[in-house]
């Protein structure tokens, strides 16, 4: 099995407990589930760009930063001026929880990622009862059939929906008017490599109705730069800001040299 493979195994799993010991109808009671939310999107297009990530682990690197405290990075984050922040809520893999989310949404006032593996409607209620402006949904993980599903649900309930792809096959069943954003993971879910050329070969493919995201391996003002002429507006970072002792601090010297 590959990492995927297994991530969303256990995942199912997961939800399945999830559902059972807190239903659907309770969600709906949260006072966060009919809050209107933030556009990801306009954010993205009209701002610096930047997707800074709080993620304190991941199968690739085990520990990236177990330190620093959620308040504290997201804080320092809007500070620095990104137009999203993407919250890791997977736990078992990534360290990450829906506690998480729900602590970021009551410290700033920018758009929230849910980033996750979501296999199941329900979770995709779950972001939103705890403060998400909008979810990923990762085209290796679903068929045609749930990608349109799945996204018509988020746009119901007001959220932005980030679309990840890692290829052309991916691409081609993407494309519904329920996405905002197009997503390109340089990361090969096989190997774990990174490359940029992932985003530029899949760039000149993706309409321009999408805003157009590249995900992973991006370290650099330098790959920045790279990626722009190719129609990227945003730019989701995570290891580059969370392995440093003050992730904010990381995040605002970074996006004042883009500038």
């Amino acid at each position: 099995m590959t990492i995927l493979e297994k991530i969303t195994s256990y995942k199912k799993q997961e939800v399945f407990a999830r559902k059972m010991a807190f239903p659907l109808s309770l969600l709906k009671q949260s006072k966060l589930y009919n809050r209107e939310c933030f556009s990801m999107a306009k954010n993205v297009s009209e701002g610096s760009g930047i997707i800074a990530e709080h993620k304190r682990r991941s199968p690739s690197k085990s520990v990236i930063n177990e330190k620093v405290l959620v308040p504290e990075v997201v804080i320092g984050y809007e500070k620095a001026g990104v137009s999203a922040i993407s919250i890791l809520t997977d736990t078992k893999f990534f360290g990450g929880s829906l506690d998480d989310l729900l602590v970021a949404r009551a410290h700033v006032n920018i758009p929230l990622l849910r980033k996750d593996f979501i296999i199941d409607p329900y979770q995709i209620h779950e972001a939103k009862a705890y403060g998400a402006d909008a979810i990923l949904l990762i085209a290796a993980c679903l068929d045609e059939k749930q990608l349109k599903e799945y996204s018509e649900i988020a746009k119901q309930l007001g959220m932005d929906v980030l679309l990840e792809i890692h290829n052309e096959a991916e691409l081609k069943r993407s494309l519904h008017p329920t996405v905002d954003l197009l997503g390109v993971n340089n990361r090969n879910l096989k190997t774990f490599e990174v490359s940029l050329e992932a985003s530029k070969r899949l760039s000149t493919l993706m309409p321009d109705t999408y805003v157009k995201i590249s995900e992973s391996g991006i370290s650099s003002v330098d790959a920045i730069n790279e990626l722009k002429p190719f129609g990227f507006k945003g730019f989701l970072i995570g290891e580059r800001f969370m392995k440093t002792e003050n992730p904010g601090e990381s995040a605002e010297q970074f996006i004042n040299a883009l500038s």
